[in-house]
């Protein structure tokens, strides 16, 4: 038999999903994450789940990981000691960022403070112009100066940055052979290798991430493969990129930037192989789990990315991710709006005497105040829990006993009394706030993109998704809601579903009409020969292997562009030529339409960005067909446990409420809501007036009863 294990680590629980090749037999476990050290907790979920499964560590055949380390890094200051060498004249870059601010009439705002302290930022004489001809020659005893400099100053890692060394390397690249030589022990990230994109400060931002979070990814990378090894796996170790695609360690190793959306990118993955799975191409995915809520938007069948990144941002109510409140990076990540607002988010009174949920959460230590583990303040959890929504006795499948008493003393001494309402009351206002900021997260990835939220499907899913998805979807006037099999697992199923991805990406500033196709085709090619030669060494057969082509494209003058595809889609793209230059101009006055509500084909075009990816293939594991529902269990019949009282706004109170197991619902099978799902790692909330029904794979289809 051959297996494949993937291993999602977040906030609250780390998630283990092991996969039979051979058969498509899935299984999941679940072990809380440990904060201190996140490689115990991953090496203790490997080998819960291998003894369970009595699967011997030498049958995994690849170990895929989804990590929040490197975001955690930056976000915590737990970075490596980093230098900084740009061109001279250049050195307060980071200082000086941009002219925007997150918050506009805010007087109180603070800019990020740079990852790269000003006395360990260097100029050095050299300059290119913008066609990357030489204008001052690379000083090279100044670099060398430098390089002591950093020596001495006991740096770890180095960004080096020059201007326009997008367009032409070779000052960069010299310049790190020189450190190499004077500072040999040095980690050198070069911004021409990283990020060879024009925007000097996007450029650098992401060359010092890049450089700062590369000792702290390599530690613990290197850690878990050493322990992996010791525990006699031998599989192929993978990570998660941000784009939704895999690499091998030793790759993010060399570019841990790729890897900073990890963790929450292999949810939105899973919802489309899913929805793909099904039949749904088009879906808003929402992932709940203890310590924040993503949503992301997939347009037929493909999850939408963006370069316009910043880590350490998160959405508020009423806009979008704030710009200029976080690191700017400028690798392909998924396209994803988060909040504070999971399970383990923290309900509190502020200054004024309202009632907020988030953005602090209790995490996995000490968790919520029902888990009887030290926690004081209520969470969305402890409310759901004193609403009737959770069963007590069947959390994890029964491996936590959760306090009932606990969780409705803690509401009513820190939010009930302070308000002067009831706890019932309070409980319910917790999870309504916590149900509107994911309202507003929804709307973001849609209508503030252009899209009509009722067009698509939600997919709900990670711990807590599955409670809140029906409010949610009666919200946004979505149709349809899907709760897969296992939901609580379903980002680390993700882990398992996707290709191998390498990402390549040129400045090439040039108006559409005067374009040389053979110059672009060129810059392509060079890509694609990059791209097969990693893919190769990575273990792809030539068969296995296809390139998507992406242009950023803008009308002349403009700050911004649009990304465009080339071609079909179909992994061999055609060469550049005449025809595609008028699918481009095509193709991006129809999309600025769609964006922004207005185009101008009148108005001259120029093309920014070339982008390429190469995809390497892995054969991915199918969804098994459950046994269709006998005549007796069409509405629940046997799959029925018990009845409970579950509080409903829409009823006034708490209502009896039949109680169903997940695993006895067979295909066809109809619940009539008000009623709970039960099932070992999540459980879903069916308000009144909506039915679900259970299709072939077992995912629940959620809508409104037909009147």
């Amino acid at each position: 038999m051959a297996y494949r294990l993937g291993i999602d680590i977040g906030g609250t629980f780390t998630d283990a999903t092991l996969i039979n090749e051979t058969t498509g037999e899935i299984r999941i476990g679940k072990v809380s994450s440990t904060p201190q050290d996140p490689s115990i907790g991953f090496l203790e979920a490997t080998a819960r789940i291998l003894r369970q499964a009595e699967v011997a560590p030498g049958e995994v055949e690849y170990v895929v990981h989804g990590t929040t380390v490197a975001t955690n890094a930056i976000i915590e200051g737990k970075i490596a000691r980093t230098g900084f060498v740009t061109t001279a004249g250049f050195r307060d870059m980071l200082e000086i960022a941009r002219q925007i601010r997150p918050s506009l009439y805010d007087v109180h705002f603070e800019k990020p403070r740079p990852l790269v302290p000003r006395n360990l930022c260097y100029g050095v004489p050299e300059r290119l112009d913008a066609q990357g001809q030489v204008l001052l020659p690379l000083d090279e005893d100044a670099m060398r100066q430098v390089g002591e400099a950093l020596r001495r100053e006991g740096v770890e890692s180095v960004a080096v940055c020059f201007l326009h060394a997008y367009i032409n390397p070779a000052h960069e690249r010299r310049a790190g052979e020189i450190l190499r030589e004077v500072f040999p022990e040095a980690i050198i990230s070069l911004s021409s290798e990283v990020a060879p994109e024009f925007r000097e400060y996007f450029r650098a931002s992401t060359t010092i991430i890049n450089a700062s979070i590369r000792p702290v990814v390599m530690r613990y990378l290197q850690k878990i493969e050493a322990r992996l090894r010791e525990a006699g796996l031998a599989a192929e170790l993978l990570v998660m990129q941000s784009n939704g695609g895999v690499f091998t360690f030793s790759a993010a190793c060399e570019k841990p930037v790729f890897m900073v959306e990890s963790g929450p990118a292999a949810g939105v993955i899973a919802a489309a192989y899913l929805g793909n799975s099904v039949g749904y191409k088009d879906i808003i995915s929402l992932d709940m789990g203890g310590t924040t809520a993503k949503a992301g938007l997939i347009q037929n069948g493909t999850p939408q990315v963006t370069k316009d990144y910043e880590v350490g941002a998160t959405a508020k109510s009423g806009s979008g991710r704030n710009k200029a409140s976080g690191y700017p990076i400028r690798t392909p990540v998924i396209d994803l709006v988060e909040i504070g607002a999971g399970g383990g988010s923290i309900a509190w009174i502020d200054a004024g005497g309202a009632l907020r949920v988030g953005p602090r959460s209790a995490g996995a230590d000490p968790g919520p105040v029902c888990y009887g583990k030290g926690g004081a303040e209520p969470t969305i959890t402890d409310a759901n829990l004193v609403l009737g929504r959770i069963n007590p006795h069947y959390f994890l499948g029964g491996e936590i006993e959760l306090d009932v008493a606990r969780a409705r003393q803690a509401i009513q001494e820190k939010c009930a009394v302070p308000l002067g309402l009831d706890v019932v009351e309070v409980a319910h206002g917790i999870v309504e706030i916590a149900n509107a900021a994911m309202v507003n997260a929804l709307r973001l990835v849609s209508v503030q993109r252009g899209y009509d939220p009722r067009d698509f499907v939600l997919v709900a899913f990670g711990g807590a998704g599955p409670l809140h998805a029906n409010r949610l979807g009666a919200e946004t006037e979505i149709p349809m809601i899907m709760i897969p099999m296992s939901p609580g697992i379903t980002s680390a199923m993700g882990l398992l579903v996707t290709d191998l991805k390498h990402d390549y990406a040129t400045t090439l500033i040039q108006r559409v009409d005067r374009l040389d196709p053979a110059a672009v085709e060129a810059a392509f090619q060079r890509w694609m020969h990059a791209g097969q030669a990693a893919l190769a060494r990575e273990g792809i057969a030539d068969a296995d292997i296809s390139f998507i082509r992406q242009v950023d494209v803008r009308y002349v003058g403009q700050s911004y562009e649009l990304t465009m595809p080339l071609g079909d889609g179909d992994g061999r793209p055609a060469p550049f030529g005449a025809d595609t230059m008028a699918e481009i101009l095509n193709r991006f006055h129809q999309e600025h339409r769609r964006a922004y509500g207005y185009s101008a084909p009148e108005e001259p075009v120029e093309l920014v960005t070339l982008r390429l990816t190469a995809l390497g293939k892995i054969a991915k594991p199918k969804l098994r067909q459950i046994e269709q529902a006998g005549a007796a269990d069409i509405t629940g019949g046997t799959a029925q446990k018990t009845t409970r009282p579950v509080y409903f706004a829409e009823r006034g109170g708490y209502v009896e409420c039949g109680i169903y197991d997940r695993y006895r619902l067979g295909a066809g099978a109809v619940i009539a809501g008000p009623a709970i799902v039960e099932e070992f790692d999540s459980t879903t909330v069916i308000h009144p007036g909506y039915r679900a029904q259970v299709d072939r794979f077992g995912n629940l289809l959620i809508r409104r009863e037909e009147i």
